[in-house]
């Protein structure tokens, strides 16, 4: 059950137990009262009637019977003992109050007949009921409304918190300022927090960045350097040093152009196989490139091989130039509307990461779609932090995926973005790492322009 049915279900029962409370007690006041009046009245009428009975010797008129048949027998037994008393009674005869004391050897009583008196006690209570349903009536739907208020500003308040949770750091609740509203201070809370975030990651990329320039100066003197030092072991392990101190150099600045959202996609129509085999090629690493679902890696070629050979051997029957759907060459593969620059980097980081932390072999597979592109190696897997929480910069995960700075996947994620892409890391059910990268599909204007990371 939600908040706001909560608090309505509390508003329909704190009104109905007010007004069952309300009831309860208007009815015992007023059937006291009733009974107490008839008490007095019954009494009143004995003394008159034992007056007259004294100077009499009987009770005409009085308003009075000596041994009446229907009198209460506890309160006969009361009489016998020389006492006088009261008692209401609810026998075939009706409601009525009875008063009785000793005449010589016989009761002298009284009997007031209460039927009037419990007949508007009973439309009394049905009157409090009907007020109670009436006023559950009117309370019911404010608190709806009430709820539906506070139930409105929390749901904003919590989907503001996961807007931020998911990056989006400009996002703000901005309540209205309302004195002694602690829904209103819940929202402050969480905007002062998400502005208190933003600023601190805003200058952690600024560091970054700045390091980043202020590292390229010297580091490219220091390549230079190291190229002039006199072949060797020494100067070899040098210029391999400097490389990966380059490399760091290089990823940090596009991690900062990344986060500073200062990188756009060219985005064309390009054919996905050269595009992926550039990426593989341009690592210098070993990876099978395949079509298919990734469970069908095992076959000994792939579609766009085969392709390739018959549209070379049917080339010499064509009469002119193929038609260009824009969907789909027999030679080139599948073409996607993507920044064919980017997706080989995004590539590219996947299969040198599955090198660098999982074992091969590593196997680049395009999906039956034409746009989805799993890239999959056969070591330990994932860690869980990071298909918990996505890559994080100079986090590799567990030792047992290797070394790194943990940039990579970090880059291929953000560029993934640039592109209007989406990836997802994932362990295959026998072991390895899965990395799905799943490409946007083509835009309905046929003009390509750039579009805003």
């Amino acid at each position: 059950m939600t908040l706001r049915w909560r608090i309505v279900a509390l508003v329909a029962a704190a009104t109905c137990a007010a007004a069952a409370a309300v009831g309860v007690l208007v009815h015992h006041a007023s059937r006291d009262r009733e009974l107490s009046q008839a008490r007095d009245g019954a009494r009143t009428t004995l003394d008159r009637a034992a007056v007259i009975y004294a100077r009499t010797g009987g009770v005409q008129g009085s308003g009075a019977v000596l041994d009446a048949p229907g009198l209460p027998g506890d309160l006969r037994r009361l009489v016998d003992k020389g006492h006088q008393g009261t008692e209401f009674t609810t026998g075939p005869g009706g409601p009525a109050m009875w008063a009785a004391r000793p005449a010589d050897d016989q009761v002298l009583s009284v009997r007031l007949d209460m039927s009037t008196a419990m007949r508007d006690i009973g439309a009394l209570d049905t009157n409090i009921i009907l007020a109670g349903l009436m006023t559950t009536a009117v309370v019911l739907p404010l608190g709806v409304l009430t709820a539906e208020r506070m139930s409105r500003r929390l749901r904003l308040a919590a989907a503001t918190a996961r807007r931020i949770a998911a990056g989006d750091l400009d996002a703000r609740i901005s309540p209205a300022t309302r004195p002694h509203d602690e829904i209103a201070e819940i929202s402050g809370a969480v905007d002062s927090m998400a502005a208190a975030l933003q600023e601190r990651l805003l200058d952690e990329q600024r560091f970054t960045a700045d390091v980043a320039h202020e590292l390229r100066t010297p580091l490219m003197g220091l390549v230079t350097a190291a190229e002039l030092l006199p072949p060797g072991e020494a100067a070899g392990y040098v210029r391999d040093r400097v490389r990966v101190l380059s490399t760091l150099v290089e990823e940090l600045l596009e991690i900062s152009r990344l986060d500073a959202g200062a990188e756009e996609a060219d985005l064309s129509p390009c054919p996905l196989g050269p595009v992926l085999e550039e990426a593989i090629a341009g690592t210098g690493l070993s990876a099978r490139l395949r079509t298919g679902t990734p469970e069908d890696s095992g076959q000994e070629n792939s579609e766009w091989e085969d392709r390739e050979r018959e549209d070379h051997e049917d080339a010499g029957q064509r009469d002119g130039p193929a038609e260009d759907t824009g969907q789909r060459d027999a030679a080139d593969g599948p073409k996607v509307w993507t920044d064919p620059r980017r997706l080989t980097r995004i590539v590219a980081n996947l299969v040198v990461n599955a090198h660098r932390h999982g074992r091969e072999p590593v196997e680049v597979t395009v999906a039956a779609d034409g746009r989805t592109v799993t890239v999959r190696d056969h070591g330990t897997g994932f860690p869980d932090d990071l298909l918990e929480r996505g890559p994080q910069r100079f986090r590799t995960g567990v030792r047992e995926r290797g070394r790194g700075h943990g940039l990579g996947l970090t880059i291929a994620a953000g560029q993934a973005q640039v592109i209007g892409a989406t990836l997802e890391f994932g362990n295959a059910p026998d072991g390895g790492a899965v990395a799905t990268l799943r490409l946007p599909e083509r835009p309905e204007s046929p003009e390509p322009g750039p579009i805003h990371g």
